[in-house]
């Protein structure tokens, strides 16, 4: 039996993905909370394992050749585990590159974008009207993008569930906190459901919810952009 995966986790988008991904291809892992709250993240033995000191990471102790890994970037440890599953990264070299374009628009462009909109809109100690514009339309225009595409796919990549919709899907299920409508963005709605509707990312959405309010409450979404 494979020994568990540690992961190194907090209840935000970029712990949601990770948090997903592992539910999603059946592999056991142990919670270790970093609580961003508090400044876990900065803890000299969790920057060894991620000296970026930003959650998610992860200790996979049968790691490339048997032996153990450390990883952290939410993005290089879908990659990995799509690797090591050989599960969820396209079956063909030319899925792959599409799964691995769209994982990267996420990592580039959503993420920082939604969560910067989360920020300025929703937390700032100033009212910064150019900064709301700014996050608020560039949230828009990408939130286009990925309705356009999915007007052609059912899912982001193509007709395959992927480890792109996995990093995507938990920052645009927030699309209400970043002033966004989804009006105008039916194909972008039925993939929200869609993906909701799925056991892995129902469970791994709820993993230490609770958790989350209280974080949320004390210091407001503002953590999303530093996770």
């Amino acid at each position: 039996m494979q020994e568990p995966i540690a992961f190194h986790y907090w209840p935000t988008p970029n712990g949601w993905k990770i948090a997903i991904a592992l539910e999603e291809m059946g592999l056991p892992y142990d919670v270790r909370l970093v609580n961003i709250s508090t400044g876990a993240q900065f803890e000299p033995e969790f920057l060894k394992i991620a000296p970026n000191n930003r959650m998610p990471a992860i200790e996979d102790p049968a790691g490339p050749d048997g032996a153990p890994i450390a990883l952290f970037e939410s993005g290089a440890i879908l990659q990995y585990l799509a690797q090591k599953t050989g599960r969820f990264g396209g079956q063909t070299a030319r899925a792959q590159a599409v799964v691995g374009q769209w994982l990267m628009w996420q990592m580039g462009g959503l993420g920082p974008m939604a969560g910067q909109a989360h920020h300025f809109l929703k937390f700032a100690a100033e009212d910064l009207p150019y900064a709301k514009d700014r996050y608020r339309s560039e949230c828009a225009r990408l939130y286009g993008v990925l309705d356009r595409q999915l007007a052609e796919n059912a899912f982001v990549a193509g007709p395959e569930y992927s480890i792109a919709d996995m990093a995507i899907w938990p920052w645009a299920s927030l699309w209400e906190g970043q002033q966004q409508s989804l009006d105008d963005k039916p194909h972008l709605a039925r993939w929200l459901d869609q993906v909701w509707a799925r056991p892995a990312v129902k469970k791994a959405r709820a993993l230490h919810a609770d958790l989350r309010k209280k974080t949320d409450d004390r210091y407001g979404l503002s953590i999303l952009a530093r996770d």
